[in-house]
Order: structure tokens, then sequence, then C-alpha cells
């Protein structure tokens, strides 16, 4: 069992940078995939990034490439989002998932656990 509490969102400006942060609870944190999604009122949830239990490999969508960076500390059981070079279409609910697997996927159906978001508003 996986509980997730994420933190970090605001409100900004466009160009502005945020970090979101997740915390879990459990033992085996560094067993799970750890991802990011966002919902927006016209995506119910879109993947955003994801990382392997290690660390070493990370997955971007198209749309955060080069501006976003996903990143984790087993240490401190809490996987992070930095987000860069906001722009107003990234103005979401940001969730973040644990998925025990290897290799992350990107449909939200294939994670276990949710946090309960935390909204993200960017203004231009």
């Amino acid at each position: 069992q996986v509980q997730l509490v994420e933190s970090g969102g605001g409100l900004v400006q466009a160009g502005a940078s945020l970090r979101l942060s997740c915390a879990a609870s459990g033992r085996t944190f560094s067993s799970y995939a750890m991802a990011w999604f966002r919902r927006t009122p016209w995506k119910e949830r879109e993947f955003v990034a994801a990382i392997v239990w290690s660390g070493r490999s990370t997955y971007y969508s198209d749309s955060v490439k080069g501006r976003f960076t996903i990143s984790r500390d087993n240490a401190k059981n809490t996987v992070y989002l930095q987000m860069n070079s906001l722009r107003p279409e990234d103005t979401a609910v940001y969730y973040c998932a644990a998925d025990m697997t290897i290799i992350p996927r990107t449909e939200p159906s294939e994670y276990d656990y949710w946090g309960q978001g935390t909204q993200v508003t960017v203004s231009s």
C-alpha cells in the first residue's frame, strides 16, 4: 500500500518556474515507477512525465519535454517535478501516481495509487 501527497502548486505568471513534490508513505516506494499526470477541463488525465524506480530513466510527453524535469529521492520517499518556462496551457491539477512496474506506462488506468492533486495556475 502506498499513499501519495502532492504539494508545491500555486499561481504563477507565464515563464516562471515551480517545483512539485510528491511524498509517499510505505516502505516499498523504491519499488515503484512514479509518474505525474495532469487534469484540465479538456483532458481527464494527461500523461506528463515518469521515472523508473532507480531514477536512471525518465520519460516525458512532447508538450513538456525540455521544460519539465522529473526526479526522485528514494531515501526521502519523494518524487519531484521541476517545471520551468511555464505556459498558460500548463494550467491543470497535477497528480502523482505509482505503478509497480519496471517500465513506466503512460496510461493512467495502469497506475495503482494516486495522490489528491495540486493545482497549478499559469497566468498570461
